[in-house]
């Protein structure tokens, strides 16, 4: 994530910084307008370069997936080019609106002559400057609403539909105020091939096309509540659905109104077409869920999509599973896959984190698919459990041993105790693989 988003911007900081020294130093232009005028052009590069990667990357584009690590990985390249766009535009406005505090500085002599194009060209100039702008409080509108979790997701959805909207006018903005010279240089064409990325996405979210290749249909032939709040959701998928790997995730559509949520597929592929869901109440929508469900019910599943998953793991190597509540699903997709392959490895120690493992839904599942599985030791971490190790002292006296590597999934808290623990080890420390997604 952090190298696509850095690599683009750097591309579009050389680009720019090309241009500039192309341009040269303008006579009889103070340096402070043209300073200005170099800042709008490139905050304003940034800004769409970015909002374009993270409209194309709301397209779910499945190629993507190998090269970024995975569909979580995916929308959280999506989210945080949307905030740095977010960013960038907040400073392309305020660049903008720079404009009377040098005119109080240093008057308007010394200010660059403005482009002039003619006729059609001019008008539309101006509808593009009144769109940019439009397109800037929009999007700084929903920055504040995406970074203000308090506001419910249904509502933030709601808003985001408009975001395809927004883009295009941002497009339009950026695409008819370029200088000229820039579509006759390198910025020119790197713009235009983000400008048709970004474009794209946009209407295919536009026309509802996110996702359709994928998407499969089914309906609910099981249905139960379990304790801690946990929903037990099965479906029978129909003809068409090609199978899921241990440890992906899908997109169930039960409310075209609502939209899609992404679920672990808890469970390994059977044959039968058969999806197991334990859907966790952590929001609004799913605390409710189970009033709005019902058996025969039809439903849209999309996917399945996700890296983490059994075939990734390295069996050569000392395996270190941690899981945090509803994070043990996937973990339960591979110790089913196990149960007739067991995996040859040195040792594989799975470690559940739950706050209490008396009425816990899945503890006596875990010991169970545990026991058949050779070298697997289960560890439960609850407050009810007899005083032992933490998992932080656990994962610093044994989890340094040369040739391990851990895979986590759970709460993000939970995550960053985890890696804190690891930290005194440094790079000898295992592998950590984390599965994090996060619609907002």
């Amino acid at each position: 994530m952090k190298t696509l988003i850095a690599g683009l911007m750097a591309l579009v900081g050389l680009s720019w910084g090309w241009a500039w020294l192309q341009g040269g130093v303008v006579p009889d232009v103070n340096p402070l307008w043209q300073w200005r005028q170099e800042g709008l052009y490139l905050s304003g590069l940034m800004a769409i370069a970015l909002m374009s990667l993270s409209m194309y990357l709301s397209s779910r584009p499945r190629w993507l997936e190998s090269a970024l690590g995975g569909m979580d990985r995916v929308y959280r390249t999506h989210k945080w080019a949307g905030m740095l766009s977010g960013g960038w535009a907040l400073s392309h406005w305020l660049i903008e609106m720079s404009d009377d505090v040098l005119k109080a500085l240093i008057g308007r002599e010394g200010r660059l002559p403005r482009e002039r194009l003619g006729g059609v060209l001019d008008a539309l100039r101006d509808l593009g400057k009144d769109m940019g702008e439009w397109a800037i409080y929009a999007l700084l509108v929903m920055l504040v609403i995406s970074l203000w979790k308090r506001v419910p997701y249904r509502y933030w959805r709601f808003l985001h539909r408009a975001m395809p909207g927004i883009y295009l006018m941002a497009a339009a903005h950026a695409a008819l105020l370029a200088p000229v010279s820039y579509w006759q240089q390198p910025v020119g064409g790197l713009m235009a091939v983000l400008l048709l990325a970004g474009s794209y996405g946009a209407l295919i979210a536009l026309l509802g096309r996110i996702g359709r290749a994928s998407q499969f249909s089914g309906q609910i032939v099981a249905l139960n509540s379990r304790t801690h709040g946990v929903l037990h959701l099965r479906c029978q998928m129909d003809a068409g659905w090609r199978g899921h790997q241990p440890g992906q995730f899908a997109f169930i559509h039960f409310d075209a109104a609502e939209g899609a949520h992404p679920f672990t597929i808890a469970g390994a592929d059977r044959g039968d077409g058969c999806l197991d869901f334990e859907i966790k109440a952590l929001g609004d929508y799913t605390a409710n869920l189970s009033a709005h469900l019902t058996l025969g019910q039809r439903v849209r599943v999309e996917g399945p999509y996700g890296r983490f998953m059994l075939k990734h793991i390295k069996p050569a190597l000392r395996q270190i599973w941690i899981a945090g509540g509803i994070g043990i699903t996937p973990f339960i997709a591979w110790l089913e896959a196990l149960q007739s392959k067991p995996m040859h490895a040195a040792a594989i120690d799975l470690h559940y984190c739950t706050r209490s493992s008396v009425d816990d839904p899945f503890v006596s599942r875990l010991e169970i698919l545990c026991a058949a599985v050779p070298g697997m030791k289960l560890h439960v971490h609850a407050d009810d459990q007899p005083a032992g190790p933490s998992l932080a002292e656990w994962l610093l006296s044994e989890a340094g041993q040369a040739g391990s590597e851990l895979w986590f999934c759970g709460p993000t808290g939970l995550a960053e105790h985890a890696r804190q623990a690891l930290a005194p080890l440094g790079m000898s420390g295992p592998a950590f693989h984390q599965e994090a997604f996060e619609l907002r």
